[in-house]
């Protein structure tokens, strides 16, 4: 599954660039217009011509990005007599802006403030500023007050946003209020399926996290189908096939993986082993050995004992025994003690290749670390008597005999070397009789 510290952070940078990109400055004459608009019984508030011409010269200044110049003459309007508190609205609300332009967000954050702090801000502005200084909160990462300061936008605007709900729902995310979360989330959803349109990519994101965080997989479930067919991307079908190992449902799980796989989209080596294991668990060890094998050839599986284990284990389960031969003897070669010059040894025993099924266990002995020693003298006495090597495999078996374990399965076969090594001395003996 997707990491969460992965997936966090892919969900935190999407929503804080559709923040960075709807954060933006009210022109003078809209600002006009928002306030010609206000609720007639209200009067509404103005501002003299010298502070719009000058507001103007301002605009222009920022505008072709000569924020410094556009901040002085802000400034100088600061101070102008006889300037209305509309004015000074209009005045902290650019300089507000010119800043966040300029990433100095702590300043924007105070000038907005100022903005919210006048007599004669009108209704229009003040919702407008309180959600963009509850967006900055959310840019520098302060989001418990991005919720208060959201909280009261809700409280104060006629209809609740789409997008005011994801903000809620995403501060409440970064502070792990998970459940919490779950609630402005589903509003933002329920208002999208009333317009009948499709959910945000993002949106889904969050809620799939959110139930991943709450244990939830059945409902995450139902998320991830959501993604994969509306926005069919490949980290989106690895999340559902993970999350369908979670509830133990693997014939699912493996014919996800199947799919990427054949479609090039599971390049990551350790997906492509998880894949393998899916094949062998459900009886498929020539498609488990074939991928290991290709992925090792690729360079995207890495050649190290588990993996070259897994390899020969799926080939002897194919019945391909000399395939198994190979990936063992690499496993030997970085293998830290003999129990993989055991397994490599009984892969010989069963193609009659004693002499290689010899040394190979003399050299697993001699590295040590075997779990079961004792079943490795077993084996080379085994060998040893198939080649006629009688005192060999005596001595092989009296090893074995030694741990209780095997006493008594090594003691039965000294007496039958002994014995087979007495009967081919008793005919050897005649013959040479017949022949003398």
């Amino acid at each position: 599954m997707v990491q969460l510290t992965s997936l966090t952070r892919i969900i935190t940078v999407l929503f804080t660039c559709l923040i960075l990109a709807s954060v933006s400055v009210v022109s003078v004459v809209a600002q006009e217009n928002e306030g010609r608009q206000e609720r007639e019984t209200k009067k509404t508030p103005t501002m003299s011509e010298a502070v719009y011409k000058r507001l103007l010269e301002a605009q222009a200044e920022i505008e072709a990005k000569n924020y410094e110049g556009g901040l002085a003459i802000l400034r100088e309007m600061e101070s102008m007599p006889k300037i209305s508190s509309y004015g000074k609205v209009q005045v902290y609300n650019f300089m507000a802006y010119t800043y966040f332009t300029m990433e100095k967000y702590q300043d924007a954050l105070r000038y907005y403030e100022r903005v919210m702090s006048e007599p004669d801000v009108t209704e229009g502005i003040l919702l407008n500023t309180l959600y963009t200084v509850a967006q900055l909160y959310f840019v520098i990462e302060d989001y418990a007050k991005a919720i208060d300061v959201i909280d009261r936008w809700f409280a104060a605007a006629p209809e609740p946003t789409l997008n005011a709900y994801m903000l809620k729902g995403q501060g409440l995310y970064q502070l792990e209020k998970y459940r919490e979360a779950l609630e402005p989330l589903l509003d933002a959803r329920q208002m999208l399926a009333a317009r009948n349109e499709t959910p945000k990519e993002i949106l889904l994101l969050l809620l799939q996290n959110i139930y991943l965080q709450v244990d939830d997989y059945p409902k995450m479930i139902g998320i991830l189908r959501e993604l994969v067919v509306l926005y069919p991307k490949a980290e989106h079908w690895r999340s559902l096939s993970a999350a369908y190992s979670e509830l133990e449902q693997y014939d699912k799980q493996m014919a996800i993986l199947e799919m990427l796989y054949e479609s090039g989209n599971l390049d990551n080596g350790r997906s492509q082993m998880n894949l393998a294991n899916l094949y062998l668990m459900h009886e498929a060890p020539h498609k488990a050995a074939m991928l290991i094998d290709k992925g090792m050839k690729e360079g995207k599986i890495e050649e190290e004992e588990r993996n070259l284990q897994l390899l020969a284990q799926s080939w002897q389960q194919a019945q391909e025994m000399e395939e198994a031969i190979e990936p063992l003897i690499k496993a030997t070669k970085i293998a830290e003690d003999g129990n993989l010059h055991v397994r490599l040894a009984q892969s010989y025993i069963n193609l009659d290749r004693y002499e290689e099924a010899i040394a190979i266990l003399q050299e697993g002995i001699k590295k040590g670390g075997i779990d079961r020693a004792d079943q490795a003298y077993l084996m080379l006495g085994m060998a040893q008597f198939e080649l006629q090597k009688f005192e060999a495999a005596k001595n092989a078996f009296a090893n074995a005999s030694k741990d209780e374990r095997s006493k008594n399965a090594a003691d039965d076969w000294l007496k039958y070397v002994q014995s087979e090594q007495s009967r081919k001395e008793q005919i050897e003996a005649s013959f040479q009789s017949r022949r003398g």
